[in-house]
């Protein structure tokens, strides 16, 4: 049955992926966000697009926006991709579309870095030894070159930190203090060596019904896959189930996990609320979007089987803005916009997830400028990465949700 759904941001790949899935199932899309030129909008499966207030700097604006579209009745389901769920799971109440989300203080545990680290202590579950603290000086005595600083609030590669010497601890110190990041918890980990990948799930009232894990093959732009393979996990599935049932979570739940050197053991080391990517897992055979929306719309739908290990997806963009960002020069980004278009090493066999030309062609809208403009200067990379964020959380807007937010 076709649905009409709001994807209330268009700007991370997570929701111009999921766009793609809810299309081809058929579904009525539109999508919300402060950037008229978001990824999402570069769409044919896009009924309507919708300029927003965005939600870092005007919370209670973006909320009555989303709340006036709903009123329309032609949406059956709101589907957050990214940081809006934290908003939304402290207004649900207000909302008149489907939705999956836990209660809002579940949600803003495993939000926060510190309250994740916490629950997963309190489960005994793997994680790298971790201190907590709130102050510069309680952070320069727990650190041990080297070591890993993360911010309590943060997403998409921000606010985190490997430090091996006292000049890269006193840069992220800095940095951490411009941030105001000491008015909340800072975290202060060990450095493991391993393999990081991630892993996402959905969940009906605390019971796993979907799962899906994937390594990464090749790095994008700030540490982001570019190419993908889907792999089995079942230690990692029952540790999501043991913090699935713990929160009686209801939504989607994502998991970033170290695979130490050496070591079969995991852990642990990141959580979100929400679907990463969810292409890798569809083209997987594992339709977590699908199952998201079943879920959002009051059913109890069965758990899906495993999803098939060994499948391989890339994302262009991410391909293209990382090694421009690691110094690719105009004839390397060349090479690798060929090896792209003919699907060579190392795409050989992979599968696009973010711009799918052949079924999507507008997505070539983006590809290709994202393609000349780098072509054109191979150092505008981290320019073009930093050009969308006001559909993320900042600090103040994450303090005025919590304290009730009112249009």
């Amino acid at each position: 049955m076709a649905l009409g759904v709001l994807v209330p941001e268009g700007s991370s790949t997570s929701a111009r992926e999921a766009v793609t899935i809810l299309g081809l199932a058929g579904h009525h899309v539109e999508v919300c966000d402060p950037s008229p030129w978001c990824l999402a909008r570069f769409s044919r499966f896009v009924r309507k697009f919708h300029r927003c207030p965005g939600l870092r700097d005007d919370p209670a604006g973006y909320l009555a926006f989303v709340e006036a579209l709903l009123e329309t009745n032609r949406f059956d389901v709101l589907l957050p991709t990214h940081e809006q769920g934290f908003l939304f799971a402290r207004a649900a109440e207000r909302l008149r579309a489907g939705l999956a989300l836990p209660a809002f203080e579940n949600y803003r545990l495993v939000h926060s870095k510190a309250g994740f680290s916490r629950l997963l202590d309190e489960l005994r579950l793997p994680q790298p030894q971790t201190s907590i603290v709130a102050s510069e000086a309680a952070l320069r005595a727990a650190v041990s070159f080297p070591a890993v600083i993360k911010s309590c609030i943060g997403t998409a590669s921000r606010g985190i930190w490997f430090v091996r010497d006292g000049r890269a601890l006193d840069e992220a110190v800095s940095k951490l203090v411009a941030d105001d990041a000491f008015a909340d918890e800072v975290l202060v980990q060990e450095w493991v060596a391993g393999a990081v990948e991630k892993a996402q799930s959905v969940f009906c009232r605390g019971r796993l019904l979907g799962f899906h894990a994937y390594r990464q093959v090749a790095a994008g732009l700030g540490g982001g896959e570019a190419i993908k393979e889907s792999v089995g996990r079942p230690a990692i599935r029952t540790m999501l189930e043991r913090i699935g049932e713990r929160l009686a979570w209801h939504g989607a739940l994502s998991v970033d996990y170290l695979l130490p050197n050496g070591n079969s053991t995991p852990r642990l080391i990141d959580c979100n609320p929400r679907l990463v990517e969810p292409m890798s897992a569809y083209l997987a055979g594992t339709d977590l979007v699908r199952l998201l929306l079943q879920v959002s719309c009051g059913g109890t739908p069965a758990a899906l089987p495993e999803s098939r290990a060994g499948v391989r997806t890339h994302l262009a963009m991410q391909a293209l803005l990382g090694l421009a960002a690691r110094g690719g020069t105009r004839g390397a980004l060349l090479r690798e916009c060929f090896r792209l278009a003919r699907g060579s090493k190392p795409y050989h066999g992979s599968q696009e997830e973010l711009t799918p030309v052949g079924t999507d062609w507008l997505s070539a809208v983006p590809l290709g400028l994202t393609a000349v403009l780098l072509l054109a200067r191979p150092s505008a990379a981290n320019t073009l990465a930093r050009g969308f964020g006001a559909h993320l959380l900042g600090r103040e807007s994450m303090r005025q949700i919590e304290s009730g937010i009112s249009s």
